[in-house]
């Protein structure tokens, strides 16, 4: 072996390193992880907890489709009638314990193209706020909305994409466009819901 010949095995090392190198500095160096201010044991990532779900721990039956949300993984599963679409969905979660509610809904009502009213109690935190944001781009609903049961709470779409996989609404369960565009054509008026 000559003197400027590697052995394979330190070779294959040193490759693997050169191609792992640029990953590892892009995570130390880009802006967009959400690793900002102090770090607490408390806060849960999805990265971690995103995993598929048996529905009947949560349900009787899947008649008219059944919706789970789980805030601490912040995912929304979805399953057909049948259980033979089986959908798992990143979510955002509200910003708050105040603003979360608990419990069993369902879907009133579909709307595609939806607009917007801030309810009494954001507009008192929020008075900037406008009274009313129709359809489009502007509208913190996104592109579809499955209106609940409960006054004011929604499952819907968000244009603002950093907000996935985060505490960021004010109540409501925000999905990716594409996403809840999905949902909205499984899901049914009638279809249940449990936020945990």
């Amino acid at each position: 072996m000559s003197r400027f010949q590697l052995p394979r095995r330190t070779f294959l090392t040193a490759t693997a390193a050169m191609l792992a190198a640029p990953a590892i500095a892009q995570e130390a160096i880009d802006g967009s992880t959400e690793l900002r201010g102090s770090i607490s044991k408390t806060v849960r990532r999805n990265a971690s907890s995103f995993r598929a779900l048996d529905w009947r721990p949560y349900f009787d039956n899947t008649r008219n489709g059944a919706i789970l949300v789980d805030l601490s993984s912040r995912a929304l599963h979805y399953w057909n009638s049948d259980q033979s679409i089986y959908k798992l969905f990143p979510t955002s979660v509200p910003l708050s314990e105040d603003l979360t509610r608990r419990g069993r809904t369902k879907v009133t009502r579909k709307v595609e193209g939806p607009s917007w009213r801030p309810t009494p109690a954001m507009r008192k935190r929020n008075p900037e706020w406008p009274e009313y944001v129709g359809p489009g781009p502007d509208n913190p609903l996104g592109s579809h909305a499955l209106y609940l049961s409960w006054t004011y709470y929604r499952i819907h779409g968000t244009h603002d994409t950093r907000k996935i996989g985060r505490r960021s609404s004010n109540g409501c369960i925000g999905l990716y466009n594409e996403n809840i565009a999905e949902l909205f054509g499984y899901a049914k008026v009638g279809t249940k819901v449990l936020v945990i």
